[in-house]
């Protein structure tokens, strides 16, 4: 008599199918997961258009064996280990509210909003700087204006410090630079007259309180009619009127945030926040027409820029 099993004869072929088939798909779904720390998250900001194309770059910086994938609330009580790009203030606050021990790297953001994270964080945390550098910006307006030795800024009480580092690095350039506060919003005007009394162009660093939507027309117009320059703030700013401002391409920002991902997984530490080393440049030209300014090829001043930068000494010589 044949031995009794626990399933009739005739459903073995389904019990074999079925464990064909559960095992199938255990392989696919092991082979579809990225291979262990080929994974980051991606924060965005409320721009929906630079959120597609940073992730576009991403992808393609970080290749095909990482999976970018979005941040969701309540991501880090899952993961506190896999590293955040965050794009831009807000996305790096979002992130860091949920969690302070979640690596992050912050896109788009200046330094003086990273740079205490960074010191802070033991390298869990770092950026790929996105305002332009005000020495960079200086340099530039010395490449369009080469008989210019004098630097003038404006600044509030509290904004100071924003310039500090540059004016006592203009000197190496030979460049002499001044600061000019503007203690309430009725003096502004009668300060920027005294500042271009003093400048050959006005230095323009990303301040809100003195550059914005409300101010910057009466700025320019002010600077134009006794035959001044602004530089920068921003790239935005040249569309304004202002003659010419530096910036970093998204290019640059995706690549150099490739190499710090990658140099998180292989240490376990980001660099300390940094810029790209290449940059472009916005230049505005119908200002330049009407103030009888020949500009050089961009290529050609981004080309000076990076040699004074590089050497002080002969750019001070000059």
């Amino acid at each position: 008599m044949a031995a009794r099993t626990g399933f009739p004869v005739t459903r073995w072929p389904l019990v074999i199918l079925a464990l064909f088939l559960i095992t199938t798909t255990s392989v696919q779904n092991v082979a579809a997961q990225p291979a262990a720390g080929s994974v980051v998250y991606l924060a965005g900001s409320g721009n929906s258009a630079l959120n597609r194309r940073m992730m576009t770059l991403l992808e393609k910086e970080l290749g095909s064996s990482t999976v970018i994938r979005s941040f969701s609330a309540g991501q880090t009580s899952q993961d506190t280990t896999t590293p955040v790009i965050a794009l831009g203030p807000e996305a790096f606050a979002r992130v860091r509210q949920e969690d302070k021990n979640v690596p992050i790297l912050a896109l788009l953001v200046d330094q003086s909003f990273i740079e205490g994270y960074a010191e802070r964080s033991g390298g869990s945390v770092s950026g790929i700087l996105y305002n332009p550098p005000l020495l960079r910006q200086a340099i530039a307006g010395q490449v369009i204006l080469p008989q210019a030795t004098r630097v003038a800024m404006l600044a509030r009480p509290d904004t100071v410090e924003l310039y500090e580092p540059v004016t006592e690095q203009l000197s190496a350039y030979g460049l002499k630079g001044k600061v000019f506060v503007v203690s309430s919003d009725e003096k502004l005007i009668p300060t920027l007259i005294r500042a271009l009394n003093y400048g050959d162009f006005i230095l323009a660093a990303p301040d809100n309180n003195i550059y914005n939507t409300r101010t910057i027309k009466h700025i320019l117009l002010t600077a134009y009619r006794r035959n001044r320059i602004v530089i920068g703030p921003s790239q935005a700013y040249v569309k304004a009127g202002s003659l010419a401002s530096t910036y970093t391409p998204l290019t640059e920002i995706a690549e150099l945030a490739a190499s710090f991902i990658e140099q998180y997984r292989s240490d376990g530490r980001f660099p300390p926040p940094a810029y790209p080393d290449n940059f472009s440049i916005e230049l505005n030209q119908q200002v330049a027409r009407s103030l009888n300014i020949p500009l050089p090829e961009k290529q050609e001043i981004i080309r000076s820029v990076m040699e004074r930068l590089a050497d002080p000494e002969e750019a001070a010589d000059e």
